[in-house]
Order: structure tokens, then C-alpha cells, then sequence
């Protein structure tokens, strides 16, 4: 037994959502237990013109806007980008890397890794060295006081993903990690993509 569906209008799409009672997550019925179907896109798909405002890449930026902002209202120092947290993570569970394996681990593009390294070594939380056996490479590494800060962030960085899904009941939740990390496990040339750190 469901309850009655409710029905939203997208753009020429009409998302009819009905959830089991059952909580149990289900991957085969879509995203939390919804069942979606959408009409009207393939049929006719001038059926309304195009609206930036509802497509997903819009959507996207906006929420990742709103998490930015609340990263930095609750970052212990106001100058700590949220990609440079996620470089300092990357370290702390990689240990000493090159600058390419940091792209890799963070997907972050190289040019801007680069800016992200010399502002986190500006700020004495990593340090830079040579490859003992590739002079060209450079190694990165945490050190102390970049330990110290990520200790101090843990917390906040809870809190911050916390807030961050707010308006989410748990359920949604769930359903926007799992959706969210199907759409990033898709093969991506780290190259193409960019961060402000």
C-alpha cells in the first residue's frame, strides 16, 4: 500500500513520486523508495521553452554555493577554503604524494592545485619537497600544524554537511548522497574540471 501521489510540473516534465510505507532503501525504485516517471520531454519537448533555473548544472551550482557559504561561517579560520580542506584530507589519508596524485585524490584540476599547494604552504600547513628519485617531482606533505587543523575541523565539517542538507529529511538525504556520488563516479578527466581554493 502507497500513499497518494504527489505530482510536480519540471519544465515540460511531469515527476509523479509516491513513496512505500516501507523505509527500507530500495536502488531498483529509484531514489529513497520514489518511483519517478517522467512524461512529456520525449513526446514533445517544446512542450515549454527552456529555463536555466531548472536544469540540473544550475541547480548544482547554486547548492554547491549555499555549502560554500556555510563552510566558511563555520571553518575555524575564515581564510580556509573548502577545497583546500579537502587537499589537507587528501594528505592526511594519503600521506606524502606527488602533485599529480593530489589531483587525482581531489579532482582538483593541475593548474589550480598548484595555487591551493603554495597558499597551504604560505599558511606553514604543508611542506614541499623534491622525490628522492624523480628530482622534477614534487612531493607534497602535511605537517603539524596542518594535522592540528584538521582536528580542529572534524567537528565543524559534520556540522557543516549537516547544514548543508537541512532542509532534507533523512530520507532525502540518502537519496541525494547516493544520487550525487552515482553521477561523480562517472569517469571524468580530473584535467577538465576547476576549484577557487
Amino acid at each position: 500500500m502507497t500513499s497518494a501521489p504527489a505530482t510536480t510540473r519540471l519544465s515540460g516534465c511531469i515527476i509523479v513520486m509516491v513513496q512505500p510505507l516501507a523505509k527500507k532503501w530500495d536502488e531498483t525504485s529509484g531514489a529513497g523508495g520514489f518511483l519517478i516517471r517522467m512524461s512529456g520531454v520525449e513526446d514533445n519537448p517544446s512542450v515549454e521553452p527552456y529555463r536555466v533555473t531548472d536544469q540540473v548544472g544550475h541547480l548544482l551550482r547554486k547548492a554547491y554555493q549555499r555549502h560554500l557559504a556555510i563552510f566558511q561561517e563555520n571553518a575555524v579560520d575564515p581564510s580556509l577554503t573548502s577545497v583546500q580542506f579537502v587537499t589537507l584530507c587528501a594528505l592526511r589519508d594519503n600521506g606524502p604524494i606527488s602533485q599529480g596524485e593530489l589531483v587525482k585524490a581531489t579532482a582538483v584540476d593541475q593548474a589550480t592545485i598548484r595555487g591551493i599547494i603554495d597558499r597551504l604552504k604560505s599558511k606553514n600547513l604543508i611542506e614541499i619537497s623534491r622525490d628522492a628519485h624523480d628530482g622534477r617531482k614534487v612531493i607534497v606533505s602535511l605537517i603539524p600544524a596542518g594535522e592540528a587543523i584538521l582536528e580542529q575541523m572534524y567537528p565543524r565539517a559534520y556540522s557543516i554537511s549537516e547544514k548543508t542538507m537541512g532542509p532534507l529529511n533523512p530520507a532525502e538525504q540518502v537519496a541525494l548522497l547516493y544520487l550525487l556520488r552515482k553521477i561523480a563516479d562517472v569517469d571524468t578527466d580530473p584535467n577538465g574540471l576547476a576549484e577557487a581554493g
